[in-house]
């Protein structure tokens, strides 16, 4: 069902605690799992995708139950996983599908992943190549390449590996699989990518080696139950941050954000961009977090690329967006990544903020937005992706007239109480 939506130019204003981490309540579930003994969570993203996560390893015969947002895994390690019944869906979740294939890779036992209508688009090949040097048998659609996926878990060896592009979906891949590989396995990495899986390796007792993008794990080892607390997920304060910039007198503060320093370069940008902000960094364990204050502020146009796509990919819409109210001309560029979403972003965010009266064009890595310009309502699709979504729903706050949004429930994957939050803030 479409959602209609009109501002009258409100500014936001009131503090707020953002959903917790996707990558990181995905990770917490799975090292749990694979860990001895009870794990509690907290903090977790009771979102779409990482319930789909939670899914998967009950059909493997982990315990797990769920009390408000707190998280509780007993196990016996993954060694005393069953091999499922039935298939393991993945939903929407891109993670799940990629980190799962590393983890059953190395099982004694048969199964099957698969996801929704997406996921059977999104390429599975990257992660499977260097699984399949490492003795995996996965076989799928086009050799592996779409789902579904079957894995018959096997003997696994370790490998010196360089990934053709910094993805953390790859490493984590591989380094969940390396845990249960004969010897050690190396990874070398082009850029830095999100390095959640590391901290928690260490965090449930793994001793991992890491320098100067070269990562080194030995196989064999055995992870042991821990305490995570889950920081608020700075993909989904990105688009808060965005409003608040955009939103003539506003002032918003956003409580226990995760500031991982593979994950803040939405914050080196609209550093750039001339955004007024203040971070005050709490207390935490592993993962690092902060209290962030926006005010809204004139911003200009920026170059963005380079080494610092990585550590921003999933913010780029909101980028965009902002782009379209900054005085001058914004170019994002190296971005190839974004084809391969949930959509291809790049198109699918010239085609909707082109309907609002954008000046923006698309480029074979990325796209050029020339700001300022004055938005207008429109009706937006979002291809059931939950960041164009969001995109389309923040950018209802600078335009004049109403914007609809079709199918506005897909932001539930990653943000499931957006909305509320947002009418929270605009009171």
């Amino acid at each position: 069902m479409a959602l209609s939506l009109a501002y009258k130019k409100p500014s936001l204003t009131g503090t707020i605690q953002v959903p917790g981490d996707k990558s990181i309540s995905h990770r917490a579930i799975m090292f749990g799992s694979m860990a001895t003994g009870t794990t509690t969570v907290e903090g977790f993203l009771m979102g779409d995708d990482c319930l789909s996560t939670i899914s998967c390893f009950k059909k493997l015969g982990v315990d797990i139950t769920i009390t408000d947002d707190l998280v509780t895994i007993k196990s016996e390690g993954e060694d005393s996983w069953q091999e499922p019944s039935e298939v393991l869906d993945t939903g929407n979740s891109g993670t799940t599908t990629r980190l799962m294939l590393g983890l059953l890779a190395g099982t004694s036992f048969h199964s099957v992943l698969a996801g929704d209508e997406s996921i059977a688009k999104r390429p599975m090949k990257r992660i499977i190549n260097p699984l399949r040097e490492m003795g995996a048998d996965i076989r799928g659609r086009q050799d592996g390449q779409y789902t579904p996926l079957a894995v018959q878990g096997t003997n696994l060896k370790a490998i010196d590996y360089t990934l053709p592009v910094a993805s953390a979906q790859v490493k984590s891949a591989i380094l969940l699989a390396a845990l249960k590989a004969d010897g050690k396995t190396i990874i070398h990495e082009p850029i830095a990518s999100r390095d959640h899986t590391e901290i928690m390796l260490e965090h449930f007792g793994a001793t991992i080696a890491r320098e100067n993008h070269h990562i080194k794990l030995e196989g064999g080892q055995k992870l042991t139950a821990a305490h995570v607390k889950v920081p608020g997920d700075i993909s989904s304060a990105a688009f808060m941050i965005g409003a608040a910039l955009i939103t003539e007198g506003s002032t918003v503060t956003l409580k226990n954000v995760g500031i991982n320093p593979t994950r803040t370069g939405i914050l080196d940008v609209i550093e750039q961009m001339g955004a007024s902000f203040k971070l005050e960094e709490n207390d935490t364990l592993g993962e690092r977090s902060a209290d962030l204050t926006i005010y809204s502020s004139t911003l200009k146009g920026i170059e963005i690329g380079g080494d610092l796509i990585p550590r921003l990919i999933d913010e780029i819409p909101l980028i965009a967006l902002m782009a379209t109210q900054a005085e001058g001309t914004t170019v994002i560029k190296d971005a190839e990544e974004l084809r391969v979403k949930e959509t291809d972003r790049i198109a699918a965010v010239v085609t909707e903020l082109s309907k609002m009266g954008a000046n923006i064009e698309a480029t074979e890595d990325g796209m050029i937005i020339h700001g300022p310009t004055a938005l207008t309502g429109a009706e937006m699709t979002s291809y059931g992706d939950h960041r164009l979504g969001m995109m389309a729903a923040i950018g209802a706050l600078a335009a004049t007239g109403e914007v609809i949004i079709d199918d506005p429930d897909c932001i539930s994957i990653s943000y499931p109480n957006f909305f509320e939050q947002l009418n929270l803030l605009t009171k």
